[in-house]
């Protein structure tokens, strides 16, 4: 399994890691790029699925040739769409039940591309937001993942140095930004048992 024996601090990443929040994210993003006139394709948001918004939305316009009208209104459509399917927001259990069984023995930190009031519902939706010392969102960087800002600013908030932080990742940008950040990592997909 995994040795934790010299780490004080656990970040896990949010979409994909601590909970299920791709399917939720397919469904509102098709809402959020509807003025585009280009229906998102299911499969290509997968792909992508932990992109931060701006990223996702530059790389929706360059791989089908079109413009968003307005970034604001497509936000504001996605963010609409998924609070209105936030109920069906599963945890992923393998993951959420390292966190709970280190609560209050390590401290614990988010650290996700995603939007601070996304996040955060999410973890509320799904009781999971009492066991974290820190969440850390892309408003709290410069730079979203593989840069390694968002698991550094968790650290420092959380006064451990990088070295003794270990990292819950879904995604190879946030394994390579925890490598970055001088983390220890673990794909989840190594230790989520199959469906």
């Amino acid at each position: 399994m995994i040795d934790l024996s010299d780490i004080d601090t656990l970040i896990f990443d949010c979409d994909g890691t601590l909970l299920n929040t791709p399917p939720i994210y397919a469904l509102a993003w098709t809402k959020g790029f509807q003025e585009t006139g280009k229906q998102m394709p299911r499969e290509w948001f997968m792909a992508r699925a932990g992109m931060s918004d701006h990223v996702l939305m530059d790389a929706f316009e360059g791989d089908f040739k079109v413009r968003i009208p307005s970034r604001a209104r497509a936000i504001e459509a996605m963010r609409r769409e998924f609070f209105t399917n936030i109920a069906d927001l599963k945890e992923i259990a393998t993951v959420a039940q390292i966190a709970r069984s280190n609560h209050g023995t390590r401290q614990l930190a988010v650290a996700s591309g995603g939007a601070r009031p996304i996040v955060e519902a999410c973890l509320k939706a799904t009781h999971l937001f009492d066991l974290f010392d820190r969440i850390v969102t892309i408003e709290d960087v410069a730079h979203p993942k593989p840069a390694p800002d968002l698991f550094l600013k968790a650290a420092q908030l959380l006064n451990t140095a990088p070295t003794r932080c270990f990292v819950f990742e879904d995604t190879q940008s946030g394994l390579d930004a925890a490598h970055a950040a001088g983390m220890r990592c673990i794909d989840v997909a190594q230790i989520i048992p199959p469906a």
